[in-house]
């Protein structure tokens, strides 16, 4: 069965930090300890809203690509340019539910978040500072599911001071630990939670997930990272828009049949030509009538669609590294070519 999402469940955030040892009793919602991996004991009392520690090398992805080239910008942000690193210690403030960077010492790196210092400390997080944190589902045995977020942590695991041991807290949105993985993976699927399908638009199965971050595991997928850059241009995101609001656009634009709207057409390391394609896709968009079916059941409105072409947005991609505001395309495309 081809799984795609079904809509961003919305759920209560709790305050307070978890350090978690142990399962608990059992109850309706709860395993007991005898159902947890040892390695993973620590995750099975959990409950919706629950912020975990965790490490990136902790975390299962749910989907098997990713538009590189989304990546590729993130980590072209937190290296190139002044005030780099400053950029990606930011992030990971805002990431980790602390709204954004204080004040570092020289050569803080996100391995060690006691070299710099956060907005807003743990314990102390708002409903707005929770906002950016990225989210998990607690599997069975124990296993944690990373359900958003995996351009962003895969930019944190390949960053300079990052990597598999670097930490972050994600919010629970689920707790399946007891179930059984056939079950498992329905409810995945039920609740939007997976996107089973790979870099080529075909259907996988969840054993053929990756099993580990890192941007070598994942299949790149051209639509998805040409997608990223036309946000706020054809197509906005926010806080009701699904989950896998890109993979979602990325159906449709494989089913166009004009050259102008495909990637593999373009050349994505120009900035001219991947702005035109950008454009190309944003006026698509926005032509679009609001009750076109893009994908699933979802239509262009529930999608983000925009009434007008974004045309600030689309002028601000090409701002140079170096100026008051780069932009997101040429930050990309010079990360790529250092690679």
């Amino acid at each position: 069965m081809v799984a795609l999402a079904f809509g961003r469940m919305t759920v209560a955030v709790g305050v307070a930090l978890l350090t978690l040892t142990a399962c608990s009793t059992r109850t309706e919602d709860r395993p007991t300890a005898a159902e947890c991996a040892p390695e993973n004991q620590r995750y099975c009392a959990a409950a919706v809203g629950d912020l975990l520690d965790v490490t990136l090398a902790d975390l299962r992805p749910t989907q098997p690509s990713l538009g590189y080239d989304e990546v590729y910008y993130r980590l072209g942000r937190y290296t190139l340019g002044e005030g780099a690193a400053d950029q990606l210690l930011d992030q990971w403030c805002v990431t980790n539910g602390q709204q954004g960077l204080a004040s570092a010492t020289p050569g803080a790196a996100i391995s060690d978040p006691a070299s710099f210092t956060c907005a807003v400390a743990v314990g102390a997080e708002t409903d707005e500072s929770r906002i950016p944190m990225k989210t998990v589902v607690i599997g069975p045995g124990g296993q944690l599911y990373l359900t958003d977020g995996h351009h962003t942590l895969t930019s944190f695991w390949e960053a300079p001071g990052g990597g598999p041991d670097t930490r972050i807290r994600l919010r629970v949105t689920g707790n399946l630990s007891s179930s059984e993985p056939d079950a498992f993976w329905s409810e995945m699927v039920e609740r939007g939670w997976t996107w089973l399908q790979d870099a080529d638009g075909k259907p996988v199965a969840p054993d053929a997930l990756p099993k580990s971050l890192g941007l070598k595991q994942f299949g790149n997928d051209q639509y998805r990272g040409a997608l990223y850059f036309v946000r706020d241009v054809g197509y906005r995101q926010d806080d009701d828009s699904p989950a896998f609001q890109e993979f979602y656009w990325g159906r449709w634009l494989r089913d166009q049949t004009d050259p102008d709207l495909r990637p593999a057409d373009f050349t994505l390391t120009d900035m001219a030509s991947y702005q035109t394609l950008i454009g190309n896709v944003g006026r698509a968009m926005v032509a679009l009538s609001d009750t076109t079916e893009i994908a699933n059941g979802q239509d262009a409105k529930s999608l983000g669609k925009l009434e007008a072409f974004g045309q600030k947005a689309f002028d601000a991609l090409p701002a140079p590294i170096g100026s008051e505001k780069p932009g997101k395309l040429a930050y990309a495309i010079a990360y790529k070519a250092t690679l």
